[in-house]
């Protein structure tokens, strides 16, 4: 149990460091889409009985991130690109309604005001966290829809930003794509304040279309890395046997 316990904080429970360490996993690609795990063996490499475990496991199931596989054990879904370009362009169709709704109502521009503080801003006062880059993202967009003030359009936009949140948060891997997001974020909110609909509505159409473009780009690059990896180790571990 040394493992699991030398990495937790004294106030979480063994699920929650279970949950938050095999997600950790997930999103760094450690365990590869397709990968089956077993709960045997996850109990042994982090430490933990099944009980806490099983917790954890479960709530990644409902996040969608692992797949129950009967007699077998667990799954990490496999990446399906054409469902998440599905999802990317529902969001497209979702955030330009949320923008034409706006834009056509009364409803005073200095709602924007705080979200123009947030992005209005240069150099070292920008985010440069990675985690809080992705919070602050999914809020400026969440906000974006919340504009239409129509719940039942910002439900689903909340559902399919769960969907793909596991895969969104690789845009900010790049320093670039953190000033990229600020700059296009300031520009889509300089339209929507002018009432300029359609140009809103390009400019977040191409914002999203890029961030969709550079998370498929950096997956296959972590993908082929961590194949790379694999191999390199298999191939160290037969090199090992032979010697013996």
């Amino acid at each position: 149990m040394a493992k699991i316990i030398a990495i937790s904080h004294s106030n979480l429970s063994l699920a929650e460091i279970a949950y938050r360490s095999l997600k950790s996993k997930i999103f760094e690609l450690s365990y590869m889409p397709g990968q089956k795990l077993s709960e045997s063996e996850l109990s042994e490499s982090l430490g933990l009985s099944r009980t806490p475990l099983r917790q954890a496991l479960q709530r990644l199931q409902h996040e969608g991130l692992l797949e129950a596989q009967p007699k077998v054990g667990w799954l990490i879904p496999p990446l399906n690109f054409d469902r998440l370009d599905a999802l990317y362009d529902f969001r497209i169709l979702i955030e330009c309604f949320a923008i034409r709704t706006f834009c056509l109502s009364e409803a005073p521009s200095d709602n924007l005001g705080e979200l123009i503080k947030i992005w209005k801003v240069k150099g070292s006062t920008r985010v440069q966290d990675q985690a809080e880059m992705c919070a602050l993202d999914e809020s400026f967009h969440t906000s974006i829809v919340g504009l239409a003030s129509n719940p039942e359009v910002s439900k689903t936009h909340r559902e399919i930003t769960e969907k793909i949140r596991i895969i969104r948060r690789l845009d900010f891997t790049k320093i670039s794509r953190i000033g990229a997001t600020y700059q296009e974020h300031d520009q889509i909110l300089k339209a929507i304040y002018a009432r300029r609909s359609d140009e809103a509505q390009r400019l977040i159409t191409a914002h999203i279309s890029q961030s969709k473009l550079e998370v498929r780009k950096i997956t296959l690059e972590m993908l082929y890395e961590a194949h790379c990896s694999a191999d390199r180790k298999s191939n160290k571990t037969k090199s090992r046997q032979k010697q013996s």
